[in-house]
C-alpha cells in the first residue's frame, strides 16, 4: 500500500500508511512554465453518485473538450476551488514555492474539508490534512484530472483576456510559453506588466532593451 504524507502546519512531513476515510480532494496546477501570468491551481472533490465521463489529463484533451468538462465538473462535483499565485509572488518566492502556495490556497478554499488530498507531481504543499504526491496523477486519478481541467481552462481564459490588452505578444496562441513568436515580441516590445521578471527569457529581453540607445 502506498504511504501517505501528512503535512503539519509547521511544514514537517510524516509518512502514514493508511487511507483516511472520508472525502478525497484532487489537486493540480497550470502555468508553471509560461513566461507570464499567474500560476493557477484547482482542488476538486468529486461526487461518486454523479460520475463524469471522459476525465483525463487536461493536456490530452482538446480545448473544446476541456471547456465542456469544465462545465460538467462545476455542475456535478461536490465542491471545487480555484486559486492562484500572482506574478509578483512568483518573482518574489520562485515558481515552485508560488505553485505550492496556489495549491494550498485551492485546498483551503474548498467548501467541504477533505480528509485526504492527492496532488499531481512529486511535491506537496503544506497542508493540514494527509496528502500524497502522485507522479502523472492527472492521468491516473479522476479527481486530479478534474482539477487539471479546471486549472487549465481558467488559465487559458486568463490568457485570452490578456491578449485583448496586449495583442502583439500573441497570448491567445501560445498561452505565455516561450515560443519563437513570444520571444520575438519580447525582443521587440519588452515585457508587459504580466511578464515574470524572474524568468530568464524575460530578464534577458529587459536587459537587451535597456542597452538600446534612445
Amino acid at each position: 500500500m502506498p504511504s501517505r504524507t501528512f503535512c503539519r502546519p509547521d511544514g514537517v512531513q510524516a509518512t502514514l500508511n493508511w487511507h483516511a476515510p472520508g472525502l478525497m480532494a484532487g489537486v493540480d496546477e497550470a502555468g508553471r512554465g509560461p513566461l507570464a501570468g499567474p500560476v493557477v491551481a484547482a482542488a476538486v472533490i468529486l461526487d461518486d453518485a454523479r460520475p463524469i465521463a471522459g476525465l483525463a489529463d487536461s493536456k490530452a484533451l482538446t480545448a473544446a473538450r476541456r471547456e465542456r468538462l469544465y462545465d460538467e465538473i462545476c455542475a456535478h462535483a461536490l465542491c471545487v476551488s480555484v486559486a492562484q499565485a500572482s506574478v509578483q509572488e512568483i518573482d518574489e518566492l520562485n515558481i515552485l514555492q508560488a505553485t505550492m502556495l496556489a495549491m494550498a490556497r485551492a485546498v483551503q478554499g474548498l467548501r467541504l474539508k477533505p480528509t485526504r488530498v492527492l496532488v499531481d507531481g512529486n511535491r506537496l504543499p503544506v497542508l493540514s490534512v494527509p496528502a500524497e504526491a502522485i507522479v502523472q496523477g492527472d492521468a491516473l486519478v479522476q479527481a486530479i484530472s478534474a482539477a487539471s481541467i479546471l486549472a487549465k481552462v481558467t488559465r487559458d481564459r486568463w490568457c485570452q483576456q490578456l491578449h485583448a490588452d496586449w495583442p502583439h505578444y500573441g497570448f491567445s496562441e501560445h498561452k505565455g510559453y516561450s515560443t519563437a513568436r513570444h520571444l520575438a515580441a519580447l525582443a521587440e516590445h519588452g515585457a508587459c506588466p504580466e511578464h515574470r521578471r524572474s524568468f530568464a527569457p524575460v530578464a534577458r529581453a529587459l536587459a537587451a532593451k535597456s542597452t538600446i540607445p534612445a
